[in-house]
């Protein structure tokens, strides 16, 4: 097998694996037992109103992919899965966990709609 540029992605992306899980692992470490909500549901780097109710969620998302990605890097290299196999279940879970967060991130963060007040009578009116 000649080493090229396929060849250098796919072992970037398997190594990535090893870091992606220990941060998953570690963020759903921090919210479950820790009881640190600090990155729940953050939209702009701030958190929601009540983070503690948004919390098993993103524990639950941060398990259930770092669990994927567990199971494919020990599916790597015990030869159980072939390259498109594990590649598949390494980026859809990837980006599920993304599209994820950021789904909880904006249900966490509802947009509130602001009233407009009744304008002065003196001020809409020309020429007074």
């Amino acid at each position: 097998m000649p080493f090229d540029i396929s060849v250098a992605l796919t072992w970037i992306l398997f190594l990535a694996l090893f870091p992606i899980a220990y941060f998953w692992l570690r963020r759903a470490w921090r919210i479950v037992i820790k009881r640190d909500f600090s990155e729940v549901g953050l939209k702009r780097g701030e958190s929601p109103p009540n983070p503690a109710k948004f919390a098993p969620y993103a524990a639950a998302i941060n398990l259930v992919g770092s669990a994927i990605v567990l199971t494919v890097i020990f599916g790597v290299l015990t030869g159980r899965y072939d390259y498109e196999t594990w590649s598949a279940m390494a980026g859809v879970t990837i980006w599920g966990k993304v599209i994820a967060d950021f789904i909880l991130s904006r249900h966490a963060h509802p947009i509130v709609i602001k009233k407009r007040g009744k304008p002065d009578s003196a001020a809409g009116k020309p020429g007074q």
